[in-house]
């Protein structure tokens, strides 16, 4: 495997506007707008953020969104959404998205899925049928799919792994790559990236973002991320973290892989969602974050409050007529009382996975919103003890 920089020119849409430590404000520029960062990226797996309206979110105003290309293609393929005009035409979502490759997923179907050199052969958790995804198809899918952000097809381990099973997982994600970016570049020939001002860029073609992979093992992490940083990439995706392994071993694990990429790039961690991984992650360098946590926990019954984790359902909510969280300002906290929606949560009522979703995903966007705001003050380990001192002193 060559180790020679490739020498397709490549212009990353990102400006950094304030740093505290290595923590990082930034200004990301695709098709569809300006994405601050840091920033969480709610969950649309299927065109959808679970149990929310479009105009609910475009109430909580969420600057990107997560979708996934496994599920899109499988359902409701990427010709129908090639027909509709795009994923944003289709979900009627006017904000930037980024989709996944898929390749968590395919990761996820142990027993329905065998990698080859080629790619991955899967078999469809929907029906059974066989599948093939490559790097190649891959790419041609997310152009399909008309998404802002495109990632390449990786392979993922469960931690714990070994380190011949993580060493084989990282050579093939690399060569992987290799064949994403050549693929890629046949897809967007023309790069339309150009800066108009310091910190502002005109974006017109969709970004490819590499995947970090190398599990717990920093050495393994830092040769990967060197590797990733040597290709025109736009920014650059830490994967293979928050499934198994110690929450020890992921700030080393991270820490090891940040340092060798490129400092005017984004880092994106993928699947983290959990307050205090993300405030530790920050402080790391890294600037994007999604999870389906917020809307998977409200299914759940739990809010996520500045006093900590809730469980509504919990008999003490029975009669409290005070809101989930006085500090809050989202819809569910100014017009409803944890009386009502423990009622809800207990009668099974649909709407209870609504206004806790709603108030899951503004708790996590608004958390991010004060975070940028403390590194632009240069306060951002005093508002990061201030946070976790709260959150984690009780769950209420």
């Amino acid at each position: 495997m060559t180790e020679q920089t490739d020498t397709r020119h490549v212009t990353r849409p990102f400006a950094i506007t304030a740093k505290d430590g290595k923590a990082r404000a930034g200004i990301l520029y695709t098709r569809h707008g300006a994405v601050k960062t840091p920033i969480f990226m709610p969950v649309a797996t299927q065109a959808s953020v679970k149990s929310l309206s479009g105009a609910q979110l475009d109430e909580l105003g969420p600057e990107c969104l997560l979708s996934n290309t496994y599920h899109l293609y499988l359902r409701p393929g990427t010709e129908i959404l090639e027909q509709s005009g795009g994923l944003h035409n289709f979900m009627k979502y006017k904000g930037s998205i980024l989709t996944d490759s898929g390749g968590f997923q395919v990761y996820s179907l142990s027993q329905l899925r065998k990698i080859k050199e080629e790619g991955v052969f899967f078999k469809s958790h929907i029906d059974g049928s066989g599948h093939m995804f490559t790097p190649e198809n891959v790419i041609r899918h997310q152009s399909k799919i008309g998404s802002d952000i495109w990632t390449c097809l990786d392979v993922c381990v469960e931690n714990p792994a070994t380190r011949a099973e993580a060493l084989k997982a990282l050579k093939t994600t690399q060569r992987w790559a290799l064949r994403a970016v050549d693929e890629y570049w046949k897809t967007v020939p023309e790069q339309q990236i150009t800066q108009t001002e310091e910190h502002t860029f005109e974006t017109r073609n969709p970004l490819l973002f590499g995947i970090v992979q190398g599990s717990i093992y920093e050495d393994m992490r830092r040769e990967a991320a060197e590797f990733h940083a040597r290709l025109p990439f736009h920014g650059f995706c830490i994967g293979g973290l928050a499934v198994g392994e110690e929450k020890a071993q992921m700030a080393p694990a991270v820490a090891a892989a940040v340092e060798p990429l490129p400092e005017q790039a984004p880092r994106y961690f993928m699947g983290l969602g959990t307050p205090e991984d993300i405030w530790n992650m920050v402080e790391l360098g890294v600037d994007m974050f999604d999870c389906v946590l917020p809307t998977r926990n409200a299914r759940n019954g739990q809010a996520l409050t500045s006093r900590g984790k809730l469980q509504i359902k919990n008999a003490p909510y029975r009669n409290d007529q005070r809101p989930l969280d006085p500090a809050c300002n989202c819809y569910t906290c100014r017009t409803h009382t944890k009386a009502y929606l423990c009622h809800l949560f207990r009668a099974n009522e649909l709407l209870s996975h609504t206004l806790l979703s709603l108030h899951n995903v503004h708790f996590l966007l608004e958390m991010m919103r004060n975070m940028r705001t403390a590194i632009e003050q240069g306060r951002f380990a005093q508002a990061k003890r201030e946070f976790l001192d709260l959150y984690l002193s009780q769950t209420v």
